[in-house]
């Protein structure tokens, strides 16, 4: 009996730990509109992103523009460039490095996650995907 109430007594705990780490959890969900996304760039027009630490802004897609960084040879980073304190197609995120800064609310974003670094925003850049096919980088959502 008194084996049972112990086993009993780690699977009650186990199941404690994991609904506390469930509720922990809490994602900032963004606010930009969901629009489609796809489009491609090919690299040997857009060389500049075969170099670790460019970017690049492509006004035609996404909410406010998306911004295609690359952080390794062959590893890129793709984010809405509106900014997800201002939610508005006149203010979005200029790309300068790995560092993107919001040209109303001054909001700073990292390219590598889309976190916010400084300012009144609270939420990431919107993320959308990226796949690499030889010399063309499809963005998708």
């Amino acid at each position: 009996m008194k084996q049972l109430i112990l086993r009993s007594g780690k699977y009650l705990f186990f199941f404690m730990l994991v609904l506390l780490s469930s509720l922990s959890c809490k994602e900032i969900d963004s606010q930009i509109p969901e629009v489609p996304v796809s489009f491609q760039v090919n690299l040997n027009i857009y060389n500049e992103l075969r170099v670790p630490g460019n970017s690049a802004y492509f006004p035609q897609a996404g909410f406010g523009g998306v911004v295609v960084y690359c952080e390794l040879e062959g590893s890129y980073y793709a984010f809405d460039a509106a900014c997800t304190n201002e939610i508005n197609t006149n203010c979005r995120v200029e790309n300068k490095g790995l560092v993107g800064t919001c040209s109303c609310c001054q909001s700073e974003f990292v390219f590598v996650g889309g976190n916010v670094v400084k300012g009144p925003a609270s939420a990431p850049l919107k993320q959308y995907n990226v796949s690499l096919l030889g010399d063309m980088l499809r963005v998708y959502n």
